[in-house]
């Protein structure tokens, strides 16, 4: 089970101290991050936002909108307005806007070490495509253009990342062929003189520009319930964006300005016509009077127009009018079953009530449809629907038409009948004077016509002359005054914080993912076992360290470690100690070989017996070549107890039996009952026997020795040996499978330990 230590709550103070120690790291991580942070402030280029405010217009010609208008605010803005900002961010739109502000070429300037920045509209050197080439460019290009004190350029080509032309010393402007067509490089009014220059310029193609035009322009409704939409770009070049806002406005502007221009071109051209058609007929008829009056001889006009009574006079002002409305409604006619005519206004007005409101729904449907196709594909559905709306309109309307006429001629008929019913009271009028009526009356019509049509097109003249702007500036393009984004301090104390949390960040995921422990501390959350010692990390690379004389910090940890042990080994009988570990590479034998010279140095006789007949490497640590080993002794009977007793010079009383050659079936040798005659014999000769055995993660040989052993040591490394490792140690204290097992903490650093490193023993 786990150390009591082990709770869940954190311990604050250990963390502050593990903190303190790795004070190195956060002065580290913070100075990286400051210097990022600076040079980020240094490198980065201030964003401003650009915002304008533009307001539609709304056009309303249908009367019961204008009654509905206040309740319909209710729910807010009209939903034409959602259609405009369709236009406003349109891709044709936009193409015009990149065309008549040339931002399919962006022009960038070095002025300062790592500061590029997007120039307009004063850039020192410009790139002229050759005529055409930018109509057909699908594929941007890139060109970068070193410019020396001395007036010689150093200019490349790109495409795509892949340099496709390259010139060195040429003199600006110079013309160069690519193989997307020829461009003129030159210098600007702008450029500095006697300094070096480096720009890069790109170009590509209208609408590629235009697509990325409608990535930087936002177009939104500013408020639910108002019709005004705000154009928005942030940008680091303020006087870009506000081009670019006020050249959307104007282009906007312009568009509808030709689309109402467009309508009212389309009823001049009608009422042109029929003035033609019209002046025919008016002077082909006068002139037919001309000739009846120098036939007839008539001379005096107003004596003529005596015999006109007031009843005669009341029937010809009203077959007047009603021939004059025939006309109109058979104008009418001609109009919408003219094709050129389909979706245009009819600017007739007939003296029918029912007629005339059908015509103005009929116009009310033209100005919506209109408004939509703005917006609108050809195929869309609201487009279709509204198309035949009007196609129904203008049956229904030409029906009525039909109706009215023959009603008008009825009614023409019966004025007719009556005017021939008053010739008895005309019976004196010679027949030439009616027959003159006659010719007067048609000229009548023709000349009424006429100046019906030529006011309207002075009405229609007005309004194209007074028409107005869809879109009214409210605010052009401007600029706040600060920029977006963090501020300098807020940028600088961020790194500081990151630089304080990056640290204690890094040390959780190491021990997460490491796996690994590092401190004493460490191995005590995770295990019961008692700690015999630490050993710190020895740069002397020598095997045997521990001399009677040597007082450094290796030697009286040693010392330390060999005082713990007689405590374990409390009883007479006991002097034989297993030496284990997980894996290889532990300090396993460094410290077998070591705690046997330290108790050595008590005047005691010490064996080192190497176990670990797997992987025998003792001998070569201890830089020694005896002439049988273990292996030899246990498999033969030729071999003998003080043949492969090898003492140790250095070390007065510390002998050594070394594993000898690796035998093919070592788990058999090691349980064989020759060990146990071996280890009886050992007893009686040693004082302490260290026993170096195979580590017991690899294999089981350590718990087969068990059974001759009276302690047990596990080396664990820093660093080195896992947790998962520690954990499995554990079930071997729990379950009793090691007598007296203890740990012995390797690898530590000096500072860290219980011994006389840098700092002082915390026993």
């Amino acid at each position: 089970m786990a150390n009591s230590n082990n709770s869940d709550f954190i311990d604050f103070g250990a963390l502050l101290r593990q903190y303190i120690k790795k004070w190195y790291l956060f002065a580290i991580s913070v100075g990286v991050c400051l210097a990022l942070a600076l040079l980020f402030i240094y490198v980065r280029k201030p964003l401003y936002a650009v915002r304008a405010n533009l307001l539609v217009a709304q056009e309303n010609s249908n009367p019961m909108e204008a009654k509905m208008g206040d309740i319909s605010a209710l729910f807010g803005a009209d939903g034409k307005v959602d259609d405009e900002i369709f236009i406003v961010s349109s891709h044709s739109l936009y193409r015009d806007v990149v065309r008549d502000l040339s931002l399919n070429i962006k022009h960038y300037y070095r002025r300062q070490f790592l500061k590029t920045t997007l120039e307009y509209p004063t850039w020192p050197i410009d790139v002229t495509p050759q005529a055409g080439v930018l109509d057909t460019l699908r594929r941007g290009i890139i060109f970068k253009i070193d410019l020396n004190k001395n007036g010689k350029a150093d200019i490349s080509a790109h495409i795509k990342r892949k340099t496709v032309v390259e010139v060195e010393d040429v003199n600006l402007p110079y013309v160069m062929d690519t193989p997307l067509g020829q461009f003129t490089i030159a210098k600007t009014q702008y450029c500095p003189a006697n300094e070096d220059v480096y720009s890069k310029v790109t170009v590509s193609g209208y609408d590629g520009a235009a697509e990325e035009l409608s990535l930087d322009v936002a177009a939104e409704i500013a408020n639910k319930r108002s019709n005004v939409i705000q154009l928005s770009i942030n940008t680091t070049n303020t006087d870009y964006g506000e081009a670019i806002l006020d050249d959307i406005i104007r282009q906007y502007n312009l568009r509808g300005f030709r689309e109402k221009n467009n309508q009212g071109e389309q009823t001049e051209k009608f009422i042109d016509e029929r003035l033609v058609l019209i002046s025919e007929n008016l002077n082909k008829t006068e002139a037919e009077m001309q000739k009846y009056n120098e036939k007839k001889g008539i001379v005096n006009l107003g004596v003529e127009t005596e015999y006109q009574t007031e009843k005669r006079a009341e029937i010809e002002a009203e077959l007047l009018k009603t021939r004059t409305q025939r006309e109109i409604m058979r104008m009418t006619v001609d109009f919408l079953n003219k094709p050129d005519n389909a979706y245009a206004l009819i600017p007739m007005t007939v003296d029918n009530r029912g007629l005339q409101t059908a015509i103005e729904a009929y116009n009310t449907l033209i100005i919506d449809r209109n408004d939509l196709l703005r917006s609108a594909k050809e195929n869309n559905t609201a487009l279709v629907l509204a198309n035949e709306n009007i196609a129904l309109s203008r049956g229904n309307i030409l029906s009525a038409l039909d109706n009215a006429l023959r009603q008008q001629q009825i009614t023409l008929d019966d004025l007719t009948r009556e005017y021939n019913n008053t010739g008895g009271y005309l019976s004196q009028v010679p027949r030439s004077q009616r027959e003159y009526t006659e010719l007067y009356r048609q000229q009548a019509v023709q000349q009424e016509l006429y100046l019906y049509l030529l006011k309207s097109r002075e009405e229609n003249s007005m309004l194209m002359a007074n028409t107005t702007p869809k879109g009214q500036i409210i605010d052009a393009a401007f600029t706040y005054g600060e920029p977006l984004g963090l501020g300098n301090k807020i940028i600088a104390i961020l790194a500081l914080l990151f630089g304080l949390m990056i640290p204690p960040v890094w040390l959780y995921m190491k021990k997460i993912f490491h796996n690994r422990f590092e401190t004493r501390q460490d191995v005590e959350k995770v295990t019961e076992v008692p700690i015999l010692g630490e050993m710190c990390i020895d740069r002397t690379g020598r095997q045997l360290v521990v001399a009677s004389d040597d007082t450094t910090a290796t030697a009286e940890l040693f010392r330390l470690m060999r005082s713990n042990l007689l405590f374990v080994l409390n009883d007479a009988n006991d002097k034989v100690v297993l030496m284990t570990s997980s894996s290889s590479g532990e300090g396993k034998s460094f410290i077998s070989i070591n705690l046997a010279a330290s108790l050595a140095l008590l005047d005691k006789r010490v064996l080192l017996v190497g176990m670990d007949i797997r992987n025998p490497r003792l001998a070569e640590y201890l830089d020694i070549a005896p002439r049988f080993g273990l292996t030899q002794y246990l498999s033969s009977d030729n071999v003998t107890l003080d043949s492969m007793i090898t003492p140790i010079g250095d070390v007065p009383g510390l002998d050594v039996i070394v594993a000898g050659p690796v035998p093919p079936n070592p788990a058999e040798l090691l349980m064989s009952r020759k060990v146990d005659q071996l280890f009886k014999t050992l007893r009686g000769m040693y004082d302490y026997i260290i026993v170096d055995t195979a580590p017991i993660g690899l294999v089981s040989d350590t718990f087969t020795l068990d059974r001759i052993a009276d302690a047990a040591i596990y080396v664990c490394r820093a660093n080195y040996t896992s947790l998962s490792d520690l954990a499995g140690v554990n079930d071997i204290y729990e379950q009793h499978r090691l007598k007296k097992l203890s740990l012995v903490i390797n690898g530590s650093a000096a500072n860290k330990t219980y011994g006389y490193g840098r700092k002082k023993s915390h026993r």
